[in-house]
């Protein structure tokens, strides 16, 4: 939609507002609006026989909002096939970083032990929770981060999850396309514009 601009914590919230979220290609913000968009309706989250094996199992510690910081670092370094580098930026790091001094941008975390193995970050607006990456360094770590915060939200009345563009990974949780002028008034229906 867009090209060039500064990533201002106000400009990256106003974005967000409308429905456009940023996405680098080497230095240069691009600005985008996906049609469709991916999302997932928290209420049709799906969890396998597998993974909830993993669950019961105790295996794993989730935490919100304990390791922003090391997260969202661990989303800019994590290796992804058929990509060559990262969106992520310093100035997204800082950026994102200063939206969770906010209150804005929140963290979900997967530990083994004492070791962060898994997580993912987004921005919360009103009832929508705009999810931006995730990471996992063991099997089945980012899926029980995002398990686990799915239904967190749920427990806090979030009605719309912003899953940006289509993942397999994603896609296996119950995430599915919808006309982006219907994701852009659920923003409106769920607070998120505001």
């Amino acid at each position: 939609m867009a090209i060039g601009g500064d990533l201002s914590v106000e400009r990256i919230l106003l974005a967000y507002r409308k429905g456009i979220f940023p996405w680098f290609e080497g230095t240069t913000p691009l600005w985008w609006s996906p049609n469709p968009r991916f999302v997932l309706f928290p209420n049709k989250l799906f969890v396998s026989k597998s993974m909830r094996q993993v669950i019961k199992s105790n295996k794993f510690h989730f935490t919100i909002n304990q390791s922003f910081s090391e997260v969202i670092h661990s989303c800019k370094i994590q290796r992804r096939e058929g990509q060559f580098g990262t969106w992520i930026t310093h100035e997204v790091e800082a950026s994102y970083t200063q939206l969770h001094q906010m209150g804005y941008a929140h963290s979900a975390e997967c530990w083994l032990n004492n070791d962060l193995v898994g997580g993912l970050y987004g921005i919360r607006l009103g009832k929508v929770f705009f999810g931006e990456s995730m990471f996992s360094k063991s099997s089945n770590a980012s899926k029980f981060a995002f398990i686990n915060y799915v239904n967190q939200l749920i427990s806090e009345g979030v009605q719309l999850i912003d899953c940006q563009v289509y993942t397999n990974h994603l896609e296996s949780l119950g995430a599915e396309m919808i006309h982006r002028k219907d994701f852009i008034q659920l923003l409106a229906d769920y607070d998120a514009d505001r």
